[in-house]
Formats: C-alpha cells, structure tokens, sequence
C-alpha cells in the first residue's frame, strides 16, 4: 500500500525525483510517512572486537605563554577515566631542582599559570592525586614559547588536508596531510594532466615518516582522493584508509579518469606500506555522469558499538552506495553493501558533502548520516527526509529540551514549502520546524550557541547567488527567527576558544566578519560574535577545529608553505569537562574532516551557555 501511495504521488506530481520534495506544506505529515523505508532488516553487525576498540589519550598536557605575557600556562586534559573528585598538581624541573607549583590540588579546572618562569628551559608535568600518574613531560623555554606547536613539511608545499590519529600509540595525536592545497572539483574545468596529490605522515613531534604518492589514477580533488585515520584493527595504532589507483589507468585529455581499477586501501600509519586492498564501490551510469556528479567519500563507524568499520561511499546527487569493511588483523572483511536504489521508495540525490556517525536510536550501535538520510547500523535506511542534497547538514543536540539529537538540514534545491532551511529529529527524521518560505539555494549553515539569552544552538543559514537570493537567517533551537538580512554570522569556521561555553568565530584583518578557510595570506583574529578580538595573529589556511590536546577547548590546525601549525589557547579556564575526543559524534566529525568539504565539529550532547 505504501509503494503504491508513492508512485500516485509522484505521479501527482507532489513527489519530484531527483530534487525530492512534497510541493505543499500541508503533505508534510504524509509525504514523511511515504519515505519510511520498507524492507525486510538485515542482521546486526557482529565484529571483530570483543569491547570497543579505544584511543588510549595520555593528558595532553600544553605549554604557551601567558595571555598577558607574564608567564606559562599550562593546559591539560581531563578524561573518561576521571572521576568528578579528580585533582591535579603540577610539577617543574629546572637545574637540577624540581619543584611542586601549586599550593592546592587544582580541582575546578585543567589549567595552571606559572608566574615565576626560570630563565631558560625547563621540564613541566602535571600528576592525577586520585592515582599519582605523572603525565608526559613538556620542556619549555620562556624566551621563545610560541602559541603554537609547528611541523615542518618534507617539502616546500601547502597542505590541503590534515587527518589526526596517534600512529606510534603513544596517546599524542600525529598528523597526516595530503599535498598540495590545490583542488579541481568534478564540476569545474581544468587541466590535470601530470597533476597528482601526495599522502604524508608525521609524528606529533615533527618526525617526518613517510609520503606515497597517489600517482596517476587519483586525479587531484578532493571528491577523488578521500582518505580516513583511525585504529581499524585494535592494535593500538592508527591506520589510514583511502581510495587507491593503478598509474595505468587511462587519463582523458583534460586529465580526467572514467574507466579502470579502483582500491579501498589501508595502509601502515607508521610506514604507509599497504596491508590490504579491495575494489572500491563501481562505476554505474546510476551515479550520473562520472566526471560531474562522482563524488566519492570515505568514513568510519562503530557499526556493532565496539569494532570501528570502514564505509566506502560512492554518490551524492544521484544514485548512492556505501560498502562497509572491517580490518580484520590484516585482511578487510566484507560487512555490508547498501544500494539506495534498492530501497523502496528509492533513496536518490539525497547525499552531502561529510558524513557524520551516532547512535542516533540509542541501541548502541552507529548510524551514518549520509545528508538528507541516516543509515541504520545494519545497512539498510533509517529514515529519509526526502529533501534532496544539503550542502551542510550537521548531528548534535540542538534543542536540549527535546529528547535525543537533532539533525540541522541547509538544502541546495528550491523548496516552496519553507523545508530549504530546517530541523529534523535525528532519530526518526520526522520534522521539527522550518523557516515556512522558499529557498533557493541555501549553501552554507551552521550551528553554534553564540547568544547565551536564548535556549539551545542559534541555527543560521545562507543562501548563495546560485539560486538567485542572497538571503540569511538567523533562527534559535526551536525554529523562532532571530534575525534576516541583518546580523547573521558567518558559517564557516567556530571553535570553543575562551573561557565561557558559547562558541568564537574568525576574522581577517581586512574584513571583521567576513571570516573563512582561508586567510588569503593574512592573520587572523579569534573573535567573540559581536564582540571583542580574544587572539591575534593566526597565520595560514585553517585546516582543522579540533580537541587536540591541553583542556576542552579546541586547538586550531593551519597551513602554509611547508608548515602546518596548531594554535592552542592561552585563556584561563574557569571549568572543567572532559576531552571533547572522547565524545563518539565529535570524534566522528574529527575522522571526517581529512575528507569531503569542512564542517566545525559539534558533539553529540548541548554544549552552550
């Protein structure tokens, strides 16, 4: 009965493929009930791992200097493991003499300054008092402390993506990068004959351990070469998947590639010598045509709740697929093959630009949030919004007096029914609210508590010049228009950055709020919405936002010519929480980042004001 409600639908024209959307907001209510999957449910995944395969994190601990250069403050982290009476003390050796710097155990926050530094270097940790484990130790010389930690590269190039996974498992996160910064994407024009990417990998002290060129079957985009870090088969170091390609593939005359063998594969992290290959999910005229519309992406997911699974995924505006593996010692194992067109109704044009993966249904399990619709744990659907492609589209709890998670949805296609800009429940995908008028082409978004007055995330949108409108809103958690037109923030980049709990955004010297990836070869400012400048001087492209290492606030990970550098804050803290890493949804933001267009991580619980 449901098939055949949806096919009078379509052919009543309230059904539109390709761009799916129910024309009047009154079919809301039927048109999500006709997008409810039908189909017998695979069998759970059962993997390798007999308990969750883990990160082990050490305390992360930072130096820098003062934020009013009268002296070193120190940042650590707190972690799972920590009970709420956790306390700590720290620690200096400097010739010859080591010294305890605290009077009382630091017990409110992860955080200590010393205002009395010695002259030259000396040897800083922190220990637990619940268990006397002293922490790695950090040397630091007044005199030349810097803001941020800096990794020369091997060559004299720009990174263009950075992964982040401890390799040596030490408990301090390493970073991959691939090379260079430069991007064709399937829909633009461009010579890439004799262009290839690079995959380069580098121990968090700045040892550099090894580069594989992606050669010639991998055209230089992002959307052709998605790679993932992460520890797929629990030994305790990182892996680093990614899509592969013979040199013998054959090129057009524009350097584009349609036909020949291409690999899921994981390497060493500590090598980068392969361990395993498998082909990657086939070309199928299903997608679209190859060079325009293949896009290509790859992920991670806890699908069994303890054995972190790979996703290779191929589609994002016609037909979709997703393959999932496991790294079992040294050999994938097959888990699951999910086909949107095999689903009823079929599931087309419904994919992002990232992925996302929560226990979404609280069962224990990981779901993957492709965009407009969540794949259940076992690979098969979920729920589709039936909304079409959103070029953002975020998982967090938004609303923290709703039950569970959210799902914040920008689409890129016309929508008369006001759904271009709205809410979904993360669980279901029944829909929450939305903004009640036509979109356009609404290209970026974000979610971010930036005002403390108001309950839950601010939900703000743009729409581009694409679409013929250049419209932006500004809503709070609960759909109410805030603003429109007028005092909307940027999208692009947020981080948790000072002391309080609502979120910092970026600003180039030559435009306060006009803030982006790039900083167009100047520094930028760290700023509070509306506000003041909190941090000068971040140099380079931004790279990451990500929990990296001292206390819970966030680090900043940039590019430029043959550097990366990690920006850490200098700002006291006044709480404590802990390690945003060790929260499964803003991890799998992190995983994600390496890959697909950037989104500023958000966690799987209400962080605001």
């Amino acid at each position: 009965m449901k098939t055949q409600l949806f096919f009078s639908a379509l052919l009543a024209g309230l059904v539109v493929t390709g761009t799916t959307f129910a024309q009047d907001p009154r079919e809301r209510n039927y048109y999500y009930e006709i997008l409810k999957p039908q189909h017998e449910p695979k069998p759970l995944v059962e993997g390798f791992a007999q308990s969750k395969v883990k990160e082990y994190l050490n305390r992360g601990l930072s130096v820098a200097p003062a934020a009013d250069g009268k002296g070193i403050y120190l940042s650590w982290r707190m972690l799972e493991t920590d009970n709420a009476q956790a306390r700590f003390d720290v620690y200096r050796s400097a010739d010859g003499k080591t010294r305890k710097l605290n009077r009382k155990p630091i017990d409110t926050t992860c955080d200590f300054t010393d205002r009395s530094p010695v002259k030259g270097e000396a040897v800083y940790w922190v220990t637990c008092t619940a268990d006397g484990k002293e922490s790695e130790k950090v040397k630091a010389d007044f005199s030349t402390l810097r803001n941020y930690r800096s990794i020369r590269l091997n060559r004299q190039v720009k990174a263009g993506k950075v992964g982040v996974a401890d390799l040596n498992g030490d408990g301090t996160y390493d970073y991959i990068i691939r090379t260079p910064e430069t991007n064709v994407d399937p829909g633009m024009p461009g010579d890439l004959t004799g262009k290839t990417y690079q995959i380069e990998a580098y121990l968090s002290d700045g040892t550099f351990l090894w580069s594989k060129d992606l050669g010639q079957g991998i055209e230089p985009g992002i959307w052709y070469s998605p790679y993932v870090v992460y520890d797929f088969n629990g030994d305790g170091k990182a892996e680093v998947a990614l899509k592969t390609a013979p040199d013998n593939v054959r090129r057009d005359e524009k350097g584009r590639v349609d036909s020949g063998d291409e690999y899921l594969t994981v390497l060493d992290g500590m090598t980068g010598q392969e361990i395993a290959h498998v082909d990657w999910p086939k070309r199928n005229d299903r997608y679209g045509n190859l060079v325009r519309r293949n896009r290509n992406q790859i992920g991670m997911a806890f699908l069994d709740g303890k054995t972190p699974c790979i996703l290779a995924c191929r589609g994002t505006y016609k037909l979709m697929t997703v393959e999932a593996w496991q790294l079992n010692k040294d050999k994938l194992d097959p888990v699951w093959k999910w086909d949107g067109d095999e689903e009823n109704p079929v599931v087309r044009s419904m994919g992002s630009h990232n992925m996302v993966c929560g226990d979404v249904d609280e069962d224990g399990r990981e779901e993957i949030l492709l965009g407009s619709c969540m794949l259940d744990d076992n690979g098969t659907l979920l729920w589709s919004a039936g909304l079409g492609h959103p070029d953002k589209v975020y998982l967090t709890d938004i609303h923290p007096e709703r039950p569970g998670m959210e799902v914040f949805l920008c689409l890129e296609p016309w929508h008369d029914n006001g759904r271009g800009v709205c809410m979904v429940d993360a669980r279901s995908g029944e829909p929450v609210w939305n903004i009640g008028h036509k979109t356009f082409h609404v290209g970026d978004g974000m979610v971010a508590d930036i005002d403390a007055s108001h309950k839950g995330l601010e939900c703000f949108a743009k729409e581009d010049r694409k679409g013929g409108s250049t419209d932006q809103y500004l809503l709070a958690a609960d759909g109410t228009y805030l603003s429109r037109n007028k005092d909307v923030p940027s999208c692009r980049n947020w981080a948790w950055w000072d002391a309080d709990l609502l979120r910092e955004t970026f600003a180039g010297d030559d435009n306060r709020w006009g803030a982006s990836s790039s900083s167009n070869g100047k520094a930028l400012s760290i700023v509070k919405w509306k506000g003041a400048e909190l941090t000068h001087g971040i140099e380079g492209d931004i790279l990451m936002i990500a929990d990296l290492y001292g206390d819970w606030r966030e680090e900043i990970v940039t590019a430029l010519d043959g550097e990366i550098r990690i920006y850490t804050t200098n700002i006291p803290a006044r709480d404590r929480r802990v390690t945003l890493m060790q929260d499964p949804v803003y991890r799998s933001y992190i995983a994600h980042r390496s890959m697909g267009y950037p989104q500023s991580p958000v966690p799987s619980y209400y962080l605001g004001e």
